[in-house]
């Protein structure tokens, strides 16, 4: 590497005309660096991160990379130091041929901000090439009667390298005959001619044998050689001719190997040997010599391998014409090569983000080059995404385009893209190059757990097993990974009942669980909330409502409210001889503790003292007399009822009543055998007694008002007085004693419960003479002892009165 003013230890010179690049599509001028080629790899070009006036870590986290226009990797970045080193050899020959001076462009990246850095690489030649001669013999056929100063021009030599270290001089071996004149071409390069400064004798000297070498002007110099073969020929003095000394022809590039080209002919008016003409590629290079041939007879040039417009875009080719005298011609013949559009664009990527977070708008996706080597329409490009995606492309610099989001990405909607980066040329037909480039969308916690139904209803059936699954809630998350991890939990209190000790929820899978055994008859529903959330961060959350039902269960037998359990013998039930079929007796009053069905009571007669005498409606549990009683049938009756609900399997209670035939209310019953021993040591005033006197009191204040009402209406209805009207009497009974009172007249109660309260319904006839009561429930159970001759009293007028018989 050059060194210049102060050098460094190394013995490099860094050359820095260095402006900041603004964003994307801002011009600068380019920073430049040089070095020497076939430096070895690693060999230390310039500090970056000095250069631009950035630090080092900032390179580092700004993802400082180094991209040559070429997209080969000549140039290497150290990202802890800053340093910019070569990544390989260079060769300036290789790189750049005969070009001079030899860039090389390179571009610095920077990311986040984006910015580009023009730089070149300016590679200095070394003289590591030795002038070298094509043809190892050059044949030169001259007159004997050349003049003296006659020149001939020599085969150049070949010296890839440039500058002093290219071809500089040539010298001939010594000789009487000949010296070297060396020609200036005007386009930098030099030509050998052969000069005569001594006449030649063919038969004194046929032939010479001369070395000819080329000298470039490196340190130390580098030479070469070649043998040149002089022949001395007899005399020819007409030299061949072409019609013209300049031709012109364009052929495409793709022009197929072997095709002709262009036919060159020369004229020589000599005649025989001398009249000859032979054509050859005169100072023609390797490449020249490579590429084209002429037809050494017919002048035809063709093509001898493919032509590639992007290498070489015209050759210039000195072509010779020799007859057989050794007398020459010379035309020039340029070939320009026409571009045709055989490349297609190259895309280079600099960059690329493969996963994206959703919700972020104009993120960075990638950011890459395109190149296209044809020329013209053929090296115009345009490039391209699919329009129904939700990204832009960008120009930026040079040839240079990002790729961005148009906007906020929702992973929800779309998970992946499938990129297509198409560029196409301008030429025809068009080339297309695709590249192809998958984004991941990230995902962020922007979605929170939806249950599938708002509100659940869970049907329990009580009496469960603690630790029973008596259903389960759910709720998805349209986010992904953590974020769409749901957990399950109950709202925190308050609430009624305490619905943690009732139920729990599974964290993970919603299932719900009764932590005890439910009572339907304690609680029959309760409702609680469930909250499903996420493990997102910040967590997002939503809620249900789950009402629980519980469906009873047959867990309670019928309860008998009456007849008391403890009382039936003791309150036996009456029912006169003269009652008829249907007559009620009593009802059995029973609950069940469950619902629905498992609380429909039926009831049923089990057991009778005489069977067919009485019977129980299964519905409303009365009991009632099958037939008319007969004297026949016993004075005490014992029935044995079954209660049963309707569960699965069903439960019952029974009951037994105890029932006496009287004639009438006014009889003393029987006391049943259970009771007698209990009454021979009760006292005067037993509950037998007091039903008695009860019943006969009861009996004479329904009778005096029968009578009050009967007379109020006979005085009432009559037209001839008070006495006519209100006479009540053997013979004159009038209205009053010819029909029937309405059925039920009148209904006397007293309040109490069933076991301490009796209803009558009092039904009067004229006809019989009788009076009938029907003994419904007692009104009270104990009456004082000093009202019992009254109610015996007031029992014997209505006897008397109205011909009712209670006996």
């Amino acid at each position: 590497m050059e060194s210049r003013g102060a050098l460094p230890p190394r013995g490099r010179q860094v050359l820095i005309f260095f402006v900041w690049l603004g964003l994307c599509q801002a011009g600068s001028e380019s920073v430049r660096y040089s070095m020497a080629e076939e430096t070895e790899i690693g060999s230390f070009v310039a500090n970056l991160a000095r250069d631009l006036g950035v630090g080092v870590d900032e390179l580092s986290s700004r993802e400082a990379r180094v991209v040559s226009d070429d997209n080969e990797n000549h140039l290497r970045l150290d990202p802890l130091t800053g340093d910019l080193l070569l990544n390989e050899k260079l060769d300036r020959e290789e790189l750049c041929g005969t070009s001079e001076p030899c860039v090389l462009p390179f571009q610095v990246l920077l990311k986040n901000p984006l910015q580009f850095f023009r730089a070149e690489l300016h590679i200095k030649d070394i003289n590591d090439h030795s002038p070298t001669f094509l043809d190892k013999e050059i044949l030169v056929k001259i007159s004997e009667n050349t003049a003296i100063g006659t020149t001939f021009l020599m085969e150049s030599a070949q010296d890839l390298d440039i500058g002093t270290n290219c071809l500089q001089n040539y010298t001939i071996s010594p000789n009487s005959h000949f010296y070297i004149n060396i020609r200036d071409s005007g386009d930098g390069k030099i030509y050998p001619e052969l000069v005569l400064h001594r006449a030649l004798d063919h038969e004194e000297e046929p032939e010479l044998k001369l070395t000819l070498t080329a000298v470039d002007g490196g340190a130390p110099p580098l030479s070469g050689t070649t043998l040149v073969l002089i022949k001395v020929l007899d005399i020819n003095d007409n030299s061949p001719e072409f019609a013209e000394n300049l031709y012109e022809v364009q052929v495409p590039e793709d022009t197929d190997v072997g095709s002709r080209i262009i036919t060159l002919s020369a004229k020589d008016i000599d005649a025989g040997s001398f009249g000859k003409i032979s054509y050859t590629l005169f100072h023609a290079s390797e490449d020249v010599r490579k590429t084209f041939e002429i037809n050494p007879v017919t002048g035809e040039v063709g093509l001898k391998s493919h032509l590639d417009f992007e290498v070489i875009q015209s050759y210039t080719i000195t072509t010779q014409a020799t007859d057989g005298g050794g007398l020459s011609g010379k035309c020039t013949l340029v070939i320009k090569v026409l571009d045709v559009n055989d490349n297609p664009p190259e895309v280079t990527i600099s960059s690329i983000t493969n996963s994206i977070p959703e919700n972020t708008p104009e993120t960075l996706v990638a950011i890459f080059s395109v190149r296209d080597p044809d020329s013209g329409d053929n090296g115009r490009m345009v490039c391209s995404i699919q329009d129904d995606l939700p990204f832009l492309l960008k120009p930026t610099f040079k040839n240079f385009y990002t790729l961005v989001t148009d906007g906020a990405l929702d992973r929800e909607a779309r998970a992946e893209y499938n990129i297509t980066i198409t560029v196409s040329d301008l030429g025809t037909p068009r080339l297309t190059t695709r590249h192809h480039v998958a984004v991941q969308v990230s995902d962020v916690n922007d979605n929170a757990p939806a249950f599938s139904q708002a509100a659940y209803t869970l049907l329990v059936r009580e009496n469960n097993s603690p630790g029973l699954l008596i259903g389960s809630v759910s709720a998805s998350d349209r986010d992904a990974g953590a974020n769409a991890q749901v957990t399950y939990s109950l709202l925190p209190p308050p609430q009624q009942p305490d619905v943690a000790a009732l139920v729990s929820v599974h964290a993970d899978s919603g299932q719900l669980y009764a932590l005890r055994a439910l009572d339907y008859e304690a609680l029959r529903a309760f409702e609680f909330g469930v909250r499903a959330a996420d493990r997102g961060s910040p967590a997002l959350s939503s809620e249900a409502r789950v009402r629980v039902q519980l469906l009873d269960a047959n867990d309670h037998a019928p309860a008998v409210l009456y007849p008391p359990a403890n009382g039936s013998a003791a309150c036996p039930e009456l029912v006169p001889r003269a009652a008829d079929a249907g007559y009620l007796v009593t009802k059995v009053v029973a609950v069940d503790g469950d619902a629905g069905q498992n609380a429909w009571l039926s009831f049923e007669l089990l057991k009778a003292t005489e069977p067919g005498l009485f019977g129980v409606w299964a519905h409303s549990g009365e009991v009632r007399t099958a037939r008319p009683l007969s004297e026949r049938d016993a004075p005490r009756q014992r029935l044995l009822v079954l209660v049963r609900d309707h569960g699965e399997p069903p439960l019952s209670a029974s009951v037994t009543l105890h029932v006496l035939l009287v004639d009438g209310f006014s009889q003393p019953y029987l006391a049943l055998p259970e009771a007698a021993a209990a009454a021979e040591a009760a006292r005067p005033d037993s509950l037998t007694v007091q039903l008695v006197v009860a019943l006969a009191a009861v009996s004479s204040l329904l009778v005096l008002s029968v009578l009050a009402l009967v007379a109020a209406r006979l005085c009432g209805g009559g037209g001839g007085g008070v006495g006519a009207g209100c006479a009540v009497g053997g013979g004159g009974g009038g209205a009053g004693a010819e029909g029937r009172f309405p059925g039920p007249l009148l209904d006397v109660s007293g309040g109490g419960t069933l076991s301490h309260s009796y209803q009558y319904e009092v039904r009067l006839t004229g006809d019989a003479g009788t009076g009938e009561f029907k003994f419904m429930k007692p009104i009270s159970p104990n009456l004082q002892v000093s009202d019992v001759g009254r109610n015996i009293e007031e029992s014997e007028n209505f006897r008397n009165s109205f011909g009712f018989n209670i006996q």
